[in-house]
């Protein structure tokens, strides 16, 4: 299972599919085509049924089930694409065997290391086998991790028909790092009882409770006057915009927050004196919070108009999840079914709240329950992002045993 899932995951990075978030299409960017058609022969040759993919980037298959008794229709789902934060072409792996425990040197010519200084939580993984960038591109673990691991679980009960299963699903999907992951997820399509996205971090993680999120665009109006005639007539949108951030609490962004904390994060800035575009990401995993957050900056954009003539400072926010909890909680044996196949396993889980979201925050709130599951991976999104082939073996034989559960309950 080791070899398959490793000779999965290369195959699977070495195809380019990172979203573009000013792209209006579905999928952002055809690319994600590549993969998904590539899966898509893959499930078919493998022997999955009803294999279907659709104009918008959505694979999905069926593994039949191989019992007269009635069971849960599970689903298993990741994401295709790779985040638009760093390049995602030309992945180059670097496979190490049998880690010793020190430093990784990514790339010796731009001097880019992996240090357990900055990183001690790799140490853990002393003695098995880790999977890193080459310091220039990210890896694709997230999700493609997920991927290997959903694919190698259907490869290996078809390869083993004497293991009883009851029906189960499998969804791939385009766009999750720009936040449009189930867009257009037909979850009727789907018609799984409940589902996992397999997009967690390290070895044992198991989620239900996610961020609420929004998305907040603050558009400013300046007046740019020459500067040696500027007294009294020039508004410069840039120094508004710093304002506008000054604002907001300090404390509450990402780099000082952790566990429950929410944050305001300010992702990108452009503009000149005349005209100015900013955007905000804004998190909370309490609703009551979430709530008050986005009233702050809708504050700061009053306060401010009242500053500078009216209209200086225009805001469009938009919400774009909510936290599974409320979803997950009534049908808690998915996740406790998902922490005892851990337990069968001698994994122990790490049931903490996500510090972002997966498709499965806002599957949850279309009918289809989904808590999220741990990949292997780190530092995702980055330079340093890796993952540990060992945790993908675990990943994998968690989902043979979840559906074990589901099947002989």
């Amino acid at each position: 299972m080791k070899e398959k899932i490793l000779e999965r995951f290369l195959s699977y990075v070495n195809v380019d599919t990172q979203s573009d978030e000013s792209s209006e299409t579905c999928p952002s960017t055809a690319k994600q085509f590549d993969l998904a058609n590539k899966l898509k022969e893959e499930m078919i040759a493998m022997g999955l049924q009803d294999v279907s993919l659709d104009d918008n980037c959505y694979l999905m298959g069926t593994l039949p089930s191989n019992i007269d008794k009635k069971v849960p229709v599970i689903g298993f789902i990741s994401h295709m694409d790779t985040s638009p934060d760093m390049p995602g072409v030309n992945v180059r792996p670097n496979i190490i065997h049998n880690y010793d425990g020190k430093d990784i040197m990514l790339n010796a010519e731009k001097n880019i290391a992996l240090t357990v200084a900055d990183f001690p939580e790799i140490k853990q993984y002393a003695g098995q086998t880790i999977i890193t960038t080459d310091g220039t591109t990210l890896l694709g673990a997230d999700d493609k991790a997920g991927i290997a691991e959903i694919m190698t679980a259907m490869d290996y009960l078809l390869k083993h028909p004497e293991i009883k299963h009851g029906t189960i699903r499998i969804g791939f999907t385009p766009d999750e790092e720009i936040g449009r992951g189930v867009d257009f997820f037909d979850v009727a399509k789907f018609n799984a009882e409940f589902a996992y996205t397999m997009d967690g971090g390290q070895i044992g993680e198991l989620e239900y409770e996610n961020f609420n999120a929004a998305g907040a665009k603050v558009i400013i109006q300046g007046r740019n006057i020459h500067p040696g005639y500027a007294k009294d007539k020039m508004v410069n949108a840039l120094l508004v915009a710093m304002e506008f951030n000054a604002l907001l609490p300090v404390n509450e962004r990402p780099e000082f927050t952790k566990d429950y904390d929410g944050f305001y994060h300010l992702t990108k800035l452009e503009g000149t004196v005349e005209a100015c575009t900013f955007n905000y990401i804004i998190r909370d995993h309490d609703k009551a919070k979430f709530e008050k957050k986005k009233v702050a900056i809708q504050q700061a954009v009053d306060y401010l108009n009242q500053r500078y003539p009216e209209g200086t400072v225009k805001l469009e926010l938009k919400d774009q999840y909510f936290n599974m909890k409320e979803m997950v909680e009534p049908v808690i044996h998915v996740v406790d079914n998902a922490r005892k196949a851990m337990e069968d396993l001698e994994i122990k889980p790490l049931v903490v709240p996500i510090r972002g979201g997966t498709d499965g925050s806002r599957l949850s709130y279309m009918g289809l329950p989904c808590p999220n599951i741990f990949a292997g991976g780190h530092n995702f999104h980055g330079k340093y992002e890796y993952v540990c082939l060992d945790s993908m073996v675990k990943a994998t034989q968690v989902i043979l045993k979840i559906i074990d559960h589901y099947t002989n309950a």
